[in-house]
């Protein structure tokens, strides 16, 4: 062990000096990702009144609510979104175009959404993904990111051991384990990256290492492979979905996982008269009929709190619903229903059914952003976020003082001897 800490040590100083930058503007957009999809929601549905207009009021059947939705024209919804509760409205969503809020008993247009919210949010995660780069720009930045992570992933597993004292007597393990009081200078920022280190090691690897596969199709293959399943094909570059974060939060961000709520951040648009994009366009796809859905989704998930529909792309392809009973980011709370053009349910897939490798690779895509513990996994990516912050400003202010000190040393050995 000796022999190896150097080693180690100057291959943690090296990663922390070359990636410390990008790390940090992850690491800081990170905690702002940490509640986009709540805080997101709450912006769009504040000052919303959607509560039953007169007492008794009965909610519209899905079909004659798309009824009017369509009957306005203008583009085509991307995927709708019913929520549990009698004050909930009716998310419609037109991909980058917007969204629209309606209500569920008479589906007036009651809001748009935030624009400032998701504005707020999306400049985030363009700095969280791709380091604000755009268009061509676009592979470099998530490249650069990529490989900072990966990086930052070696800080940790090196700093795994380098924070651990070398002494195991209480007063070592004091002085890494809890803060102490009246530091300043050197040993303040020792004291505060060895124990914010100890402390958060463990889910900051977890955080960290989940992203290397979001941010890498050969790690997320690697995923598959480690339990013995083929990859799964992928769409050519530029046709797949954008979705995974980089960050405790992540965002993410992000995110195209049936999430209702998780969606990009599309301005908002549309008029009172409930236009949905300005465009003239009718919708390229004839109303698909959907049946009871509400019935659909209390027996097959009784507990459900969204359910959303992906839009079909063709008049005879079948309607995809995702029956969701936890925050949006909880894979083991959520199911997918497929149900023919006929109203016939022809698959349910909840999680447990699906392949070890689809569950593992599923399950490190939340775990990134904590949200595969609901609220207080959100809450403890963001704490770790907030932590490595620290850890990356401390760990280059000891590097810079170790450069300056190298320096006076060497200033001395040169001073001339004089008679």
């Amino acid at each position: 062990m000796r022999a190896l800490r150097p080693i180690l040590f100057w291959t943690h100083l090296v990663s922390g000096v070359v990636a410390g930058a990008v790390v940090l503007i992850m690491s800081v957009t990170g905690v702002l990702l940490t509640y986009q999809k709540q805080m997101t929601l709450w912006a769009d549905l504040r000052g919303v009144e959607a509560w039953p207009p007169t007492p008794g009021a009965v909610r519209l059947a899905p079909d004659s609510l798309l009824a009017i939705v369509t009957a306005r024209g203008g583009t085509a919804p991307t995927t709708v979104v019913w929520r549990n509760g009698a004050q909930m409205p009716v998310e419609v969503q037109f991909g980058r175009e917007g969204r629209q809020y309606l209500s569920a008993y008479t589906g007036e247009v009651l809001g748009t959404g935030s624009v400032t919210m998701r504005k707020v949010f999306s400049v985030a995660t363009e700095w969280h993904r791709y380091l604000a780069m755009t268009n061509a720009q676009r592979p470099t930045g998530k490249a650069i990111t990529g490989w900072s992570n990966m990086a930052f992933l070696v800080l940790v597993l090196t700093g795994m051991v380098l924070w651990w004292p070398r002494n195991l007597t209480w007063g070592a393990v004091r002085n890494v384990l809890l803060f102490r009081r009246g530091l300043s200078g050197k040993a303040r920022d020792f004291n505060w990256h060895n124990v914010i280190g100890i402390w958060s090691a463990i889910p900051l690897a977890l955080v960290v290492a989940s992203a290397t596969v979001i941010s890498f199709p050969w790690a997320s293959d690697l995923v598959y492979k480690a339990v013995g399943e083929a990859p799964p094909s992928r769409a050519p570059e530029g046709n797949a979905a954008r979705g995974a974060t980089i960050g405790a939060s992540g965002n993410a961000s992000g995110n195209a996982s049936g999430n209702a709520s998780g969606n990009a951040s599309g301005s908002a648009s549309g008029s009172a008269s409930g236009s949905a994009s300005g465009g003239g366009q009718p919708a390229p796809v004839a109303t698909p009929r959907l049946g009871d859905v509400y019935a659909v989704a209390a027996e097959r998930m009784p507990d459900w709190r969204a359910l959303s529909l992906a839009w079909p792309k063709t008049a005879d392809a079948p309607l995809v619903y995702t029956v969701d009973r936890g925050m949006g980011g909880e894979p083991t709370k959520r199911a997918t229903l497929t149900v023919s053009r006929n109203g016939e349910p022809t698959s349910w897939q909840p999680f447990d059914s699906l392949t070890t490798g689809r569950q593992v690779r599923t399950i490190m895509r939340f775990t990134h952003t904590g949200e595969v513990l609901g609220f207080w996994g959100q809450t403890l990516a963001g704490l770790v976020s907030l932590g490595a912050s620290v850890l990356v400003v401390t760990g280059l202010l000891l590097s810079l003082r170790r450069l300056l000190a190298w320096r006076r040393r060497g200033a001395r050995v040169d001073v001339p001897l004089t008679a």
